[in-house]
């Protein structure tokens, strides 16, 4: 998105995202390393990742990526200070990775449930968990869970996915508590149908003009919109806001 706000806060910030590789993460990466913040990010996408470090390599900079399979826990307690170490520190965690496969009731199993929950949500608090302290020692810090539209609509063949978004919401509002009086904000960021290449896999011609008919604003949300919210979120301008869902699906009901 061209012309975007620019933030002179984010400038030099040490911000981690995960699942940074593709889609909407891919776009986060982007818009950090425009606002001149120091960028690091992970995926399990060994291929995209390093594409995206050699393209914003033109830029002057390049963000640090990291392979990392977000459902083991000490891999990502690992990872995360190795790049506390290459960066002095993490000032703004953003929890973005996620799977939304698709899936039928009575196909599901415990260990699809319990690995549904790793990809979802757990990864979420232990990466919280691992950048506290660090953020605490600074001063402060910014956390931004991404949820989801789909438990707020309801949707088919998506009940245990939208049982992990649904969690984050919680998980925001308990951490924003317990973690306000040490200034750090944590919001969660609920994006709606985003025109990404994986979503496209699921939607005809026909079922996203029912998507843009459901929604109050005509138009494919893309995922620089969503990036211009999460920076928002991210900056000093949103400094009294914490604990709370931002939406960022044209009005989709």
């Amino acid at each position: 998105m061209s012309g975007g706000a620019i933030y002179p806060s984010l400038v030099g910030k040490r911000v981690f995202i995960t699942g940074g590789g593709s889609g909407i993460g891919e776009s986060l990466v982007e818009a950090f390393v425009a606002q001149k913040s120091r960028v690091a990010f992970c995926d399990i996408l060994d291929e995209a990742g390093m594409a995206l470090v050699e393209r914003l390599t033109e830029t002057g900079n390049a963000p640090l990526f990291r392979v990392c399979d977000l459902r083991d826990v000490s891999a990502v307690q690992e990872m995360l200070a190795e790049v506390e170490r290459d960066m002095g520190g993490i000032d703004i965690l953003v929890n973005n990775a996620g799977n939304d496969d698709r899936h039928a009731i009575e196909d599901v199993t415990p260990d699809y449930w319990d690995d549904r929950m790793a990809v979802n949500l757990r990864h979420m608090f232990f990466a919280a968990q691992a950048v506290v302290p660090a953020m605490r020692k600074a001063g402060g810090g910014v956390i931004l869970n991404f949820g989801s539209i789909s438990w707020h609509l309801g949707l088919h063949n998506l009940g245990v996915y939208q049982t992990a978004k649904a969690g984050i919401e919680g998980l925001t509002r308990g951490l924003a508590r317990d973690l306000g009086r040490h200034n750090i904000r944590v919001n969660t960021i609920v994006p709606g149908n985003v025109q990404t290449p994986r979503q496209l896999r699921w939607y005809t011609p026909e079922g996203e003009a029912e998507i843009v008919a459901a929604q109050c604003l005509d138009g494919r949300i893309q995922p620089a919109d969503v990036a211009a919210l999460t920076l928002f979120l991210a900056s000093d301008d949103a400094r009294m806001c914490t604990g709370h869902d931002y939406f960022v699906d044209a009005g989709w009901r």
